[in-house]
């Protein structure tokens, strides 16, 4: 199967974890029919112990909350942000009649512990592993000075609307409980990973390629080559115009558009190219879909489907709830997804019936678009709706099946809006 295939990621999982079983049963000298039969009775981790915990995960995440020194490096006043800890949410009003990208100041932080202090004077990028030919090591100067380009993309992270599984469902999933603010748009610019990648010799036989943070967690996820070596896929340095801000990625990030934030590893000084398929905790224990409607895959590490693509998803520029004097007013939102948002539409009763919005943006793939509508609001309490069709066909539903740790909510969401 070629590298362009295994861009669709059912594909690549499918094809990563029959690589990896037939790999650890010729390790272990047995034939493959007898390492399932082995991994089904014992499970996985029992049997080769190879990926954390989730727990493990989360009880590392709290000693490193227990040091003193600040979680992030940035203001995070509550006027602009929703405060989760280490994580903070953008209040969209704070985007109101502001342009395509978020200022770097008002962007959401997602930390799996606390942002790094990097010194570029000693940071290396390190790209190794039985992958590549001619293991790399590069400078902060290094990168600055090899070909660049800058796109505009967003990034999200995968937990992004997960409160709505409690306020709608009753049902609260693990994590940080986020409404929709866990996403931004920006100019990122940065040298093309393919572009690193071919001067450390990548071999046609390496099949993934996982970044490494230099946060407490050290986290790090695999992408395929074949993503590694889409056009759009960057080491970034720079956001905004602006060197990369500390709280998010400081000196280098990676960006994987249309991909879960989680994917865009921050403050990466190593990058693994191997041969064979690799594996983490951020793509076996969590980033995982658990839950009644999933099932785990024959043979894998993973507790469930593993994300990568995103979906569809709406919010509107305004408080939560909001409360508008009565007269004409003009509602703005923004719709985004990893494919071109094609169309909007809005609802003021409910859901019982639907207008299109005007779309101000250029329709882009792994971008979102700005929207806007005319209302003649009357006294009342509404809820009003948004939902986006994308270049495909996908449409945002009205509800999402429950996973436990509580990702990819992207069914339409009612925002409380009081007229007086």
């Amino acid at each position: 199967m070629g590298h362009q295939d295994l861009r669709d990621e059912a594909l690549y999982e499918s094809a990563r974890r029959d690589e990896w079983l037939s790999r650890q049963a010729r390790v272990l000298g047995m034939p493959r029919r007898r390492f399932l039969a082995r991994l089904a009775i014992g499970g996985a981790s029992a049997a080769l112990g190879a990926t954390a915990s989730f727990g493990s995960v989360t009880r590392f995440a709290r000693s490193a909350f227990a040091q003193t020194s600040p979680l992030v490096v940035k203001p995070v006043p509550s006027n602009l942000f929703n405060n989760f800890g280490s994580n903070f949410e953008m209040r969209w009003e704070s985007m109101t009649a502001r342009g395509y990208v978020v200022p770097n100041e008002l962007f959401f932080i997602r930390n799996h512990t606390r942002t790094p202090r990097v010194d570029t004077s000693t940071w290396r990028l390190r790209v190794e592993g039985s992958g590549v030919a001619k293991p790399l090591e590069l400078t902060y100067d290094d990168i600055l000075s090899l070909p660049d380009v800058s796109v505009r993309r967003y990034i999200e992270c995968a937990g992004n609307g997960r409160s709505f599984f409690e306020a709608q469902y009753n049902m609260r999933a693990q994590g940080t409980q986020w409404k929709l603010g866990a996403v931004g748009a920006a100019e990122w610019t940065g040298v093309p990973l393919r572009e690193i990648l071919d001067r450390a010799g990548l071999k046609p036989t390496a099949v993934d390629v996982m970044p490494e943070g230099l946060d407490d967690l050290k986290v790090r996820r695999p992408m395929s080559v074949a993503k590694a070596l889409e056009p759009d896929t960057l080491v970034v340095y720079a956001m905004n115009g602006h060197p990369l801000p500390p709280d998010h990625g400081f000196p280098v990030r990676i960006l994987t558009p249309g991909w879960i934030g989680v994917a865009s590893i921050k403050w990466v000084n190593r990058i693994e190219v191997s041969e064979t398929a690799l594996l983490s905790p951020w793509n076996t224990t969590s980033y995982v879909m658990v839950g009644p409607n999933y099932k785990k895959p024959e043979g894998s590490q993973a507790l469930g489907p593993v994300l990568s693509l995103q979906n569809v998803k709406s919010a509107l520029e305004l408080t939560w709830p909001a409360e508008l004097r009565a007269g004409r007013q003009t509602i703005r939102g923004r719709s985004w997804g990893p494919y071109a948002i094609v169309k909007v539409e809005y609802s003021l009763d409910r859901g019982i019936s639907w207008q299109t919005a005007r779309i101000r943006d250029a329709a882009a793939p792994r971008a979102w678009v700005r929207w806007e509508f005319p209302w003649d609001a009357r006294p009342g309490d509404y809820g009003i709706r948004a939902r986006a069709t994308d270049a495909q066909g996908n449409v945002q539903p009205a509800g999402v099946p429950f996973n436990e740790q509580g990702y990819l909510y992207n069914a339409v969401v009612g925002h409380p809006v009081t007229v007086v």
